[in-house]
């Protein structure tokens, strides 16, 4: 379900608090209707009759409602505990930071002519400092955050373009506190399990922290991913907050229940927590494991293996790998004679993935896809995955032909069968507005490509580097387009077209750098998946070019 929006007096679109025209209620339409009806009698009898009705009705429902809304506040306040008060404490401290920022930047615009922004006369509110304050509420909001920039279909384009840059990113907590964490999820001395720990963590983001480490028997190099101390009850409180303000926006509109406000959230919700349970991630990758396996892809790819003697629900202990990512040219040509066929490998395993594991990997970026040094691909880090229906990947296979083709009639009905609508779609207009976005205006071929080289000189010889930067608002941009298009002839997407599309844009990403001259949805050593081709399971690991 899509959670509606406006344009406000300022023209910035603005979630949950107004609806579109069609969304209004019975009662405003009505009244409405008297202003350009130009009829004065029956009409205005009509709208006040009308406009009692529906007050009469509003009110029995909220009546009935009631109860199980003070139900729902005492139980989830139960649950929450004085978590909530500390969380709350803090949260204004939040409030207070960024409303300083935002009244300083008021304050310098207060005397130039052109007076108040209009991205930032939403005050708190604008996509700007929201997400600022997002990320100075720590985990909960940044995850949130990171949702909104992965659900172009449930928010306003302004808002998933701004929380795009919502990083999850936060100070390292003291190892001893890692200690105990490890002490009490593994029940037995450290020193029996691992041979050393790195005290100084690898990574550190808002949920977990990452350290090096070596098991004590096998002398295998891992790394263990350590749920930071605390963060359960923050993601608890913050999320039974959230909760809670849905169901009294719903009880207050009761015209936000078509929009499933609450059924959003619960999900949001549950798929938070599932996050912070390290035993999902460790299925995701087992998972994917035994994917390689079937297909026989394990000479061509690689996912770390679990160690479940020490992992829980708190820790989580995995192979280290050692490689570099898709994005670092010399270091590929250094491992590869021939990066192209990387690429190649790269893009068959990722898609065969789609139709033939549990889930895929919907997380591609350059820190968790790399070139290992044993020449296979790396995929890392599983906490994002997606599970996509065969109707659905069915309808994107069409659409990906289509692409490739420039067929935009074929493309357009392959995004109308993956969409949901109500309404007969004109399929030769909306082709037609989909070839001004990709080959017109600000299509793919437009995008901001740099290569950038930089060489330096030793007393032998000259080493020389090359990597890639793309302008990825602009990426971000162009399927923000296709969605808002779409989203004009009534469509509306599963999240699964989201999550597919932005790994794409990470794949042309890669093509850009790895291999310039080559099509990646036309090479015929690119196989796109899909359930006929399926049956034989071969067939993945004779076109990856090894």
């Amino acid at each position: 379900m899509v959670i509606p929006s406006i344009r406000s007096a300022t023209n910035a679109r603005f979630p949950l608090l107004l609806f579109h025209q069609s969304q209004l209620p019975a009662m405003t339409r009505s009244v409405r209707l008297r202003k350009f009806d130009g009829r004065s009698g029956r009409s205005s009898v009509f709208a006040r009759y009308s406009q009692s009705r529906d007050i009469s009705t509003r009110l029995q429902d909220s009546m009935e409602n009631f109860p199980k809304l003070v139900e729902d506040i005492i139980q989830t306040s139960i649950n929450t505990g004085p978590r909530g008060a500390l969380r709350l404490a803090q949260g204004i401290q939040a409030v207070i930071g960024v409303g300083g920022e935002w009244l300083t930047e008021v304050s310098k615009t207060a005397n130039t002519s052109s007076g108040l922004p209009s991205g930032m006369q939403l005050g708190l509110l604008s996509p700007i400092y929201l997400r600022k304050l997002f990320e100075r509420m720590g985990a909960t909001y940044i995850k949130l955050g990171q949702f909104i920039a992965s659900a172009p279909t449930l928010f306003p384009a302004e808002y998933v373009q701004e929380f795009q840059n919502c990083f999850d990113r936060a100070p390292a907590v003291p190892f001893h506190e890692i200690e105990v964490t490890l002490n009490e999820e593994l029940q037995r001395p450290l020193d029996s399990i691992y041979e050393y720990i790195d005290p100084v963590p690898i990574a550190s983001a808002s949920i977990a922290q990452v350290h090096g480490a070596r098991l004590k028997n096998s002398q295998q190099e891992v790394v263990i991913k350590v749920l930071k101390p605390g963060i359960e009850d923050v993601l608890v409180a913050d999320l039974n907050f959230v909760y809670v303000v849905a169901r009294v926006l719903e009880f207050l509109n009761p015209e936000l229940r078509r929009t499933s406000l609450v059924g959003i959230v619960r999900d949001i919700k549950d798929s938070m927590l599932e996050e912070v349970d390290f035993r999902k991630e460790a299925a995701n990758i087992e998972s994917f494991r035994r994917y390689l396996e079937k297909m026989g892809l394990e000479k061509q790819a690689k996912a770390p293996q679990v160690y479940q003697h020490c992992s829980t629900r708190r820790v989580l202990t995995m192979e280290r790998l050692y490689g570099v990512p898709l994005t670092d040219l010399d270091s590929i040509r250094s491992l590869v004679p021939d990066p192209e066929i990387t690429l190649v490998t790269a893009l068959n395993v990722w898609f065969g993935s789609l139709i033939a594991c549990d889930n895929f990997h919907a997380d591609v970026h350059a820190g968790n896809l790399w070139l290992l040094r044993d020449g296979r691909i790396g995929f890392l880090d599983f906490g994002i995955v997606g599970r996509i229906s065969p109707k659905t990947w069915a309808a994107m296979e069409a659409f990906l032909a289509s692409f490739a083709n420039e067929d935009y009639e074929a493309m357009a009905s392959s995004l109308i069968e993956m969409g949901a609508t109500e309404k007969d779609v004109d399929v030769k207009a909306f082709a037609r507005d989909l070839e001004k976005i990709f080959y017109i205006n600000t299509g793919i071929d437009d995008l901001d490509t740099e290569i950038v080289v930089a060489t330096a000189r030793g007393p032998n010889a000259a080493a020389i580097s090359a990597n890639v930067v793309v302008d990825e608002r602009q990426m971000n941009a162009l399927f923000l387009d296709v969605v808002r298009v779409s989203e004009s002839y009534g469509l509306k997407f599963p999240r699964e077209f989201a999550l597919l599309m932005k790994q794409l844009l990470y794949f042309d990403r890669y093509t850009r750098l790895l291999a310039p001259t080559m099509n990646m949805l036309q090479d015929q050593r690119i196989t796109i998946v899909s359930n006929r081709r399926l049956r034989s399971t071969g067939e993945l690991s004779r076109s990856s070019g090894f």
